[in-house]
C-alpha cells in the first residue's frame, strides 16, 4: 500500500472521524479538504512558473553582462543626483 497505510487502517481512521464530527460535517469537511488541496497545488504551480521564468530570463539573450552593469550603474547615480538638486535646508 502507498505511504505504508494498510487497508484496515483507512477504514479505523474514517470510522473515528465519523464519530468525532459526525455525517452532517463530513461533506463540509471534505469540501474544505478539496479546497484547500487545490489552492496549495494552484500556489505550488505558480511559484514553480515563476522559477522557470527566472531560470529562462537568465539564460536567455537578454541576460546580457554589459547590459546589466550598465544599468546598475545607471540606478546608482540617480540617487546621488536626486540629493544634490534637492534645496539645503537653512539653518
Amino acid at each position: 500500500m502507498p505511504f505504508g497505510f494498510h487497508p484496515l487502517w483507512l477504514v479505523v481512521l474514517l470510522v473515528i472521524v465519523l464519530i468525532i464530527f459526525g455525517p452532517g460535517k463530513l461533506p463540509e469537511l471534505g469540501g474544505a479538504l478539496g479546497r484547500g488541496i487545490r489552492e496549495f497545488r494552484k500556489t505550488s504551480n505558480e511559484l514553480s512558473e515563476e522559477m522557470r521564468n527566472a531560470i529562462d530570463e537568465s539564460r536567455g539573450p537578454a541576460a546580457d553582462p554589459g547590459t546589466t552593469t550598465s544599468a546598475a550603474s545607471t540606478t546608482t547615480a540617480e540617487p546621488a543626483q536626486a540629493a544634490r538638486t534637492e534645496p539645503e535646508p537653512k539653518s
